[in-house]
């Protein structure tokens, strides 16, 4: 006599429910970590527009607050002798003049 088949059992059919709930669970997992992301862009976005915003207006209020432009100033005169001392005297610092030659060329410019 052939046995007739039966079906997967108690066994089988637990562990059939087991694997569907388990991957039911694990979806619904990656889509509550999935949402939770897009969600916390959107607030980063939002944000970012926030401060381009206020950014904008304190922009806008410096602006608005600025003086008005005078006529330029005009630059004071500059003595050439002045002027030829202090270029003696960034030479000598960056060392392009030795001691004697800068004392040689600060004489010369005073008339000494």
């Amino acid at each position: 006599m052939m046995r007739r088949r039966r079906g997967p059992g108690i066994v089988g059919v637990m562990a059939t429910t087991a694997v569907v709930a388990g991957t039911a669970g694990a979806v619904r997992h990656h889509q509550d970590q999935k949402y939770a992301g897009q969600a916390a862009d959107q607030q980063a976005m939002e944000q970012q527009q926030m401060q381009a915003q206020q950014i904008a207006d304190l922009q806008a209020q410096q602006a608005a607050a600025a003086p008005v432009a005078a006529a330029p100033v005009a630059a004071a005169p500059v003595d050439p002798v002045t002027a030829q001392l202090e270029n003696l005297a960034n030479l000598h610092t960056q060392g392009i003049l030795s001691d004697e030659e800068f004392a040689a060329a600060k004489a010369k410019a005073l008339g000494i």
